[in-house]
Order: structure tokens, then C-alpha cells, then sequence
């Protein structure tokens, strides 16, 4: 049995006064998770639906976005009755730190798991310093 408790609903983005979307659909702001790990952080997104070809990811301002553009999938001959799931668009954002260098940063994607790699900057990266014992 499910405990349907534990189910996470999709969250639809809410619009703003000053942005106004141009695609007439809905968009959601998808879940992710941070890790971090020596030298990086990764970002992990659910996007499904999406494949290299509908994901856009800008940089502008310290400002990571993230679009995913999805085409509902229509079956031919077939009219939907009930569903039980929306399709829309994603978008999310995240403002970066002076730690992360803008440079190297990288996304995979595959099977609607989208993965943002953001290498820490040199000066960010901590560095452990060995002690030698000094025989004097």
C-alpha cells in the first residue's frame, strides 16, 4: 500500500507583475536537490518530458535559470477522458555565489533527470594542509 502522505504535488509557478510568460501552458518549478561535494555542487532536477533539445539554461547576473520546454503528447484517434497529471513547462532559478566559477559549469540530462555540475571556484575549494613534526 502507498502511503499517500508522502506524495509531493507538482507546484505551479505563480505569475509576477513583472514577467509575463509568452508560452500559453502551464509551468511548474520543479523539485531539485543540492549535494555538495569536495569541489563542486550538483543540482539535481526532475524534469520529465524533457531532453537535451528542450532544456535552456542561462547565466546572467549571478543568476542560474533553468527552462524545460514540454510538448504534450497527443495520441492519435484517442481523446483524454481523466488525468491524473498535468504537463507544462519548468523553471527554476538560483543565484549563484561568488564561489561557483561560471566558466566550467555543466548540465546532463537523461530520462527526465536533469543534473547541473557547478565546480567551486579555486580560492573556494578548501585545501587540507599536512603538519610534519619538526625534530629540532
Amino acid at each position: 500500500m502507498i502511503d499517500k502522505s508522502l506524495e509531493v504535488q507538482k507546484q505551479e509557478i505563480e505569475a509576477t507583475e513583472d514577467a509575463e510568460r509568452t508560452r500559453e501552458c502551464m509551468c511548474f518549478t520543479p523539485r531539485a536537490d543540492i549535494y555538495e561535494v569536495d569541489d563542486q555542487l550538483v543540482i539535481v532536477m526532475d524534469v520529465p518530458g524533457a531532453d537535451e533539445k528542450a532544456v535552456d539554461i542561462t547565466l546572467e547576473k549571478n543568476v542560474l535559470t533553468v527552462n524545460a520546454y514540454i510538448e504534450p503528447v497527443e495520441v492519435e484517434g484517442f481523446g483524454l477522458a481523466f488525468a491524473e497529471y498535468e504537463v507544462g513547462d519548468y523553471q527554476r532559478s538560483f543565484k549563484l555565489s561568488e564561489d561557483i566559477d561560471r566558466e566550467k559549469i555543466q548540465a546532463t540530462i537523461r530520462d527526465g533527470l536533469l543534473r547541473l555540475y557547478l565546480p567551486k571556484a579555486t580560492q573556494a575549494i578548501v585545501r587540507k594542509i599536512d603538519v610534519k613534526a619538526n625534530n629540532n
